[in-house]
């Protein structure tokens, strides 16, 4: 699922949803902590968190041109 722009309320409560007890809302500027196999990973704006066969959620970094420091 890919993480929503900060204003996009509907989107952000299906993310939220989705990651249950897996995810929180990090900031107002749209970064997600997001629990993975190898510990706390940040989400921005325009990333995707993918949910592996095995259960576990990894964050795929899209490369931006300027990116919230978390």
């Amino acid at each position: 699922m890919r993480v929503p722009a900060p204003a996009d309320g509907l989107g952000w409560s299906r993310l939220l949803t989705w990651l249950g007890c897996a995810g929180r809302l990090k900031n107002s500027h749209g970064l997600v902590e997001v629990a993975t196999p190898g510990g706390l990973a940040v989400a921005a704006p325009g990333d995707w968190i993918v949910l592996s066969a095995g259960g576990d959620y990894h964050v795929a970094v899209v490369p931006q041109l300027s990116r919230s420091a978390s």
